[in-house]
């Protein structure tokens, strides 16, 4: 699978689909607050700020377009989570999505597990394109008959009807997080996954929903003393018992279920030193780590602070192998970030099918590729302006000062209130899904 960019592996990315409303004034419910393929790529999920799931389904190619890879049209919309209030504790618990998590397909079912800040659900969503008729004691309306008047013995059969998917919650795993759910994250052996608050990670087995087992708890006795959370975790691809957190202070510890049963001794940190030419007011702010996704092939891991994206490879600690600055040009207005609580954004970052190639979020609706093969990078923009089908998205530049050529974009002109916080990436093709605020935006390869 080809790069962004670069030699003879050039990928010219095209506007494909946007899904939502192009109102301006957005309701809060609206605003997707997670995006996720499936592990064939043919189902696509994304969570809102309202408590829903909608899941889109990829359409076979067309025979006549064989150039024209299948669009994504919706599958099944159904209300994950509900608004609840903690009367203990005299707290609101907002219905949004945090996180949803597909579990590989078995049978004809599909199953996800969706969270909200205490609650973690699985769903089943299914199809029904027949329906049973010929009761015996039943009217085809569903009243039932006098058993009087049943005078010959009927077999109930099939018949066709018109498809339905329904989706309907199987398990429901509630009361284990004192504090909010950051990530969940399913383990390679498929029966078992972890859930991960500021100060605890929890791990649950698929099948039982009344109790989990604490795996690493940070939280100090006296809270006072309280120096850093849990951002992120994620469980290694192919060793079911390796799994790593990252945390507010910029550090990524790795930890071996087989060590002990509560891992809060990690088996590895990964930390870099600080450069002290770049320290200032922002220093910790800025390293926090917002998103850590192990490669497909097990070998490294990235991690996403807010100026830039690192690959760490699992057998040096020391250092990353690769940085690559998402947008160091805002390093300047970290000032007025902080004031107007930007520097707060939980940017989101991702792999590309064959690890070659990683993709993360930026401001002014950008979203950013880095090639790591080629070590080329572009700036791309999700926006109506070139959403006609099959248009090639032409790079960004942001300009940082000095005279500002013709097709760059000043950095005073950037709208921080338009930002990529979620991306995805098909995990076979070039398909990447792209959340604007209320906005779903589907890109993909140009094919000649």
């Amino acid at each position: 699978m080809a790069g962004p960019g670069g030699g003879s592996s050039d990928v010219q990315w095209c506007f494909s689909q946007v899904k939502g409303a192009i109102d301006d004034d957005v309701a809060e419910a609206d605003i997707i607050s997670t995006v996720e393929f499936n592990h064939t790529g043919e189902l696509l999920a994304t969570g809102d700020k309202g408590g829903r799931v909608v899941i889109f389904q990829q359409e076979p190619e067309s025979k006549n377009q064989p150039q024209c890879r299948g669009e994504y049209n919706v599958y099944s919309t159904f209300q994950s989570h509900e608004p609840e209030f903690d009367y203990l504790k005299s707290l609101e618990i907002e219905e949004k999505i945090n996180k949803i998590r597909w579990l590989p397909q078995k049978n004809a079912a599909q199953f996800l597990l969706s969270t909200n800040d205490k609650t973690i659900k699985l769903w089943k969503i299914s199809e029904r394109d027949k329906r049973p008729e010929g009761y015996n004691l039943k009217e085809e309306d569903g009243r039932y008959r006098d058993p009087n008047t049943v005078t010959a013995l009927r077999v109930p059969i099939f018949r066709p009807m018109d498809l339905m998917v329904e989706a309907s919650p199987r398990r429901v795993f509630a009361n284990a997080h004192t504090y909010h759910i950051n990530s969940i994250a399913v383990n390679s052996d498929y029966e078992t996954y972890l859930s991960a608050d500021d100060l605890r990670i929890n791990l649950w087995h698929l099948e039982i929903t009344d109790r989990s087992f604490n795996i690493v708890d940070i939280k100090p006795a006296n809270m006072e003393e309280l120096t850093e959370v849990i951002t992120a975790a994620e469980f290694h691809p192919n060793q079911c018992n390796t799994f790593v957190y990252s945390s507010s202070k910029g550090t990524i510890r790795m930890c071996d279920m087989r060590a002990s049963a509560l891992c809060d001794k990690h088996a590895k940190m990964f930390e870099e030193p600080e450069d002290p030419n770049n320290r200032s007011f922002f220093s910790e702010i800025i390293s926090s780590i917002s998103d850590v996704k192990f490669s497909h092939s097990g070998r490294y891991m990235m991690t996403r602070d807010y100026l830039s994206v690192k690959i760490w490879d699992l057998n040096m600690e020391t250092r990353p192998v690769e940085t690559y600055q998402v947008h160091e040009y805002l390093r300047s207005k970290l000032c007025s970030l902080y004031e107007n609580d930007c520097i707060f954004d939980k940017f989101e970052c991702c792999w590309n099918g064959n690890d070659s190639v990683v993709m993360t979020g930026s401001y002014n609706n950008f979203f950013r590729m880095f090639d790591r093969g080629y070590r080329q990078d572009v700036t791309l923009e999700a926006s109506r302006e070139n959403s006609k089908p099959r248009s090639v998205l032409k790079p960004r530049k942001v300009s940082t000062g000095g005279k500002r050529k013709k097709d760059e974009i000043s950095v005073d002109s950037l709208d921080f209130n338009k930002k990529i916080l979620h991306t995805a990436w098909h995990p076979l093709d070039n398909i990447i899904a792209v959340a604007t605020t209320n906005n779903l935006y589907i890109f993909q390869e140009k094919l000649n």
